[in-house]
C-alpha cells in the first residue's frame, strides 16, 4: 500500500508540476504582452512581502502532520479528531494574524515599490494580494489529513483543475478587459473554491471530521506540538528570509522592472525545482509511515536510494537549465528580457544546491527532526541578506 500510494502521489505531483509550469509560461507570456513588465515586477514584489507574512504559520502544519502519522497507522480516530480540531483553531488564528500584520505594511508600500509608470492603485493591488494569502488559510486545514493518509494525489488532481480554471480565466480577463484588479480577484475566488472542494472530499472520506463530540487534545501531544513549533520557528524565519527578500532587495536597489526580469527566471527555476522535487517530496507521507513501522536497516536503504536519485535529478536539472534557459527566455518573452550570463550561472548553481536538500528535508520532516539544527537557518538567512547586498553592489559596478 505504501509503495502504491507513493507511485500515485509521484505521478499526480509530476503531472501537477508540468501543468503548473506550462500554464505559468503561457500566462506570463500573455501577461507581459498585454500589460507590461512592471505589473510582473509588482507580482514578484508583493508575493515576496506576503511570503514573509507566512511566518505566522510557524510550521504548525508540519508539526500537526508529523503527529498524525502514528494515530493514522494505529487507526486512533479520536486522537486524529482532536488533532484536526486543534489544527482548525490554529489556522483561524493564523489567518487573522496575517491579515492584521499585512494591513500594517500598507503605509510603507510606496517606499518598497518606488516609482512606477503604470496607472494603478498599488495599495488596492496589495490588499487583493493580502486577501489571496488569507484565503489560502481558510478551510484549508483538512487537506493535511488527506496528505498524512498518503493520498496527496487527490490534492494534486484538484489542484490541476484549479490551475486550468484559474489561468485560462485570468488570461481571458486580461485579454478582454486589461483589468489587473479582476485578474487578482479571480485568484481569490478560485483559491476559495479549491479549498471548499478539498474540504468536501475530506468530509466524505473521513466522516468522523463532522463529529461534534471531540476530546480535548492530550497535554503531552500539545506539548510535543509546541516543542516542534518552537524549533520550526527558526526554520520558518530562515526560509522566509531566504525566499522572501530577493525581490524586495532587487526592487529597492534597481526598481520593479528589474524584479520583472528576474521573475521570469525565477518562475522557470520554481517550475523546474518543483517538478524535480516531486519525485522526492511525494514520498514524505510514506516515509513518515515507514519510520513508525519498519526496522532501521530498511530505513537506511530507502534513504540511500532516494539520495542517489536526488543527486541525479539535481545535476540533470541544473545542467539543463544552464544550457537551455537563455534561448528559452528569448523565444518565450523576447531578447530584451535576458539577464547577464554570470547571473544565470549563479541561479543554476542555486537550483542545484536547493534540489540536493530534497532527501534530507523529506526524512527530517517525516521524522519531525527540527530541534537539532534549528540555528542553521538563521545563519543561512543572515548570510543570504549580507551576500545579496554585497553582490548587488559588486555587479552594479561591473
Amino acid at each position: 500500500m505504501r509503495t502504491n500510494n507513493t507511485i500515485k502521489n509521484s505521478i499526480a505531483s509530476t503531472i501537477s508540476s508540468i501543468v503548473t509550469m506550462l500554464l505559468g509560461f503561457i500566462s506570463t507570456a500573455f501577461f507581459i504582452r498585454i500589460l507590461n513588465v512592471e505589473y510582473l515586477g509588482l507580482n514578484g514584489l508583493f508575493s515576496n512581502i506576503l511570503t514573509m507574512l507566512s511566518f505566522f504559520e510557524l510550521g504548525i502544519g508540519s508539526a500537526i502532520i508529523y503527529n498524525l502519522y502514528k494515530p493514522i497507522a494505529d487507526n486512533d480516530i479520536e486522537k486524529v479528531k482532536s488533532l484536526m480540531h486543534f489544527y482548525r483553531k490554529a489556522y483561524n488564528i493564523i489567518a487573522i494574524s496575517v491579515f492584521i500584520c499585512g494591513l500594517l505594511i500598507l503605509p510603507f508600500l510606496n517606499i518598497l515599490v518606488g516609482d512606477v509608470d503604470i496607472d494603478i492603485n498599488i495599495h488596492l493591488v496589495y490588499l487583493l494580494y493580502l486577501m489571496s494569502t488569507v484565503s489560502s488559510y481558510l478551510i484549508a486545514y483538512k487537506r493535511s489529513l488527506i496528505y498524512a493518509n498518503q493520498k496527496n494525489y487527490i490534492i494534486n488532481v484538484v489542484h490541476i483543475f484549479y490551475l486550468i480554471i484559474l489561468n485560462f480565466t485570468q488570461i481571458l480577463i486580461v485579454f478582454l478587459t486589461k483589468n489587473y484588479y479582476l485578474y487578482l480577484i479571480i485568484k481569490i475566488v478560485c483559491q476559495l473554491l479549491e479549498n471548499i472542494i478539498l474540504n468536501f472530499i475530506a468530509n466524505k472520506n473521513y466522516p468522523f471530521l463532522k463529529d461534534k463530540n471531540i476530546e480535548k487534545l492530550d497535554k503531552r501531544v500539545e506539548k510535543n506540538i509546541f516543542s516542534k513549533v518552537k524549533a520550526l520557528v527558526f526554520h520558518k524565519i530562515g526560509y522566509i528570509i531566504v525566499t522572501g527578500t530577493d525581490n524586495i532587495i532587487i526592487s529597492y536597489f534597481f526598481g520593479v522592472i528589474t524584479v520583472g526580469l528576474y521573475s521570469n527566471y525565477y518562475q522557470i527555476v520554481g517550475a523546474v525545482n518543483t517538478l524535480a522535487s516531486q519525485f522526492i517530496n511525494s514520498s514524505t507521507a510514506s516515509v513518515g509511515n515507514l519510520l513508525v513501522s519498519k526496522n532501521t536497516s530498511h530505513k537506511i536503504k530507502i534513504f540511500k536510494n532516494l539520495r542517489f536519485l536526488n543527486f541525479w535529478l539535481a545535476t540533470f536539472c541544473a545542467t539543463s537549465f544552464l544550457v537551455i534557459i537563455q534561448p528559452f527566455i528569448q523565444v518565450w518573452v523576447g531578447k530584451q528580457y535576458l539577464l547577464d550570463k554570470i547571473v544565470v550561472f549563479v541561479i543554476a548553481f542555486n537550483l542545484f544546491q536547493k534540489n540536493m536538500r530534497g532527501t534530507y528535508n523529506t526524512f527530517k520532516d517525516a521524522a519531525g527532526i527540527w530541534e537539532e539544527d534549528k540555528f542553521i537557518p538563521i545563519l543561512e538567512s543572515t548570510l543570504n541578506i549580507v551576500f545579496s547586498i554585497v553582490f548587488l553592489k559588486f555587479f552594479e559596478e561591473l
